[in-house]
């Protein structure tokens, strides 16, 4: 099977499994989201899920968040991990959104990427799952999948990007970002990985890689018997 077969099978099996995407993260509007996203960086989607309503509740604009000191909204995302950094990024934004946005979140990627605590992932998601302007963010699941699955070197997350933008079709970025997502948390988990469950990197993956797996399965079914 050639690469394009493969990206074609790829496209085709993701659109089976999830004709409608759920969007991981809880949020009302871009700036629920830019707030969700900067508070999902080495935390999970449940996690944040469980904290923005808390932070919500009492701020969920930018006009109420600077209400706030950084202290009270380190508190409240406190669970989130990386509280300190995170605080003072949600603080200096919002400042930011009203003294030079009227309070909106622009829609550019590089007046994103100039927020305090935001990077060019977190501008993606925003501008992706806000506006509807193609971009594919990729997390731990995308940069892990399109290796496994033999599309991409595995480097580093500016490469796989750079192919995930080059093999696969421009009007697809928004929906397969969060498909690819979804597949990796449901059936090509970094632990507990099987390829039984597995039928994209099965079909698709590099060879190596599903050797290796074959291997570990077989040698974990002997030492079961």
């Amino acid at each position: 099977m050639n690469k394009e077969a493969r990206v074609q099978f790829v496209i085709n099996t993701l659109k089976e499994l999830y004709p409608t995407i759920p969007v991981p993260l809880d949020h009302k509007d871009p700036y629920t989201l830019l707030i969700a996203v900067l508070l999902s960086a080495q935390c999970t989607d449940v996690r944040v899920n469980q904290i923005t309503p808390i932070l919500f509740a009492k701020a969920d604009n930018p006009y109420d968040m600077i209400k706030m000191s950084v202290e009270e909204i380190k508190e409240i995302i406190r669970p989130c991990g990386l509280s300190p950094m995170k605080s003072k990024g949600i603080y200096g934004l919002s400042h930011i959104l009203i003294d030079k946005y009227n309070g909106k979140v622009p829609q550019s990627f590089e007046a994103l990427e100039e927020l305090p605590s935001v990077g060019h992932k977190t501008a993606s998601v925003v501008m992706s799952q806000a506006f509807g302007v193609p971009a594919f963010p990729v997390d731990t699941h995308i940069h892990r999948l399109m290796l496994r699955w033999n599309l991409s070197n595995g480097k580093n997350v500016v490469q796989t990007e750079k192919d995930a933008k080059r093999l696969f079709p421009r009007e697809l970025w928004n929906d397969l970002h969060l498909q690819i997502i979804w597949y990796g948390r449901e059936y090509s988990p970094a632990r507990g990985w099987s390829l039984d469950k597995d039928i994209i990197t099965r079909t698709v993956g590099k060879k190596s890689l599903i050797e290796e797996a074959i291997k570990k399965e077989e040698a974990t079914k002997k030492i079961v018997k």
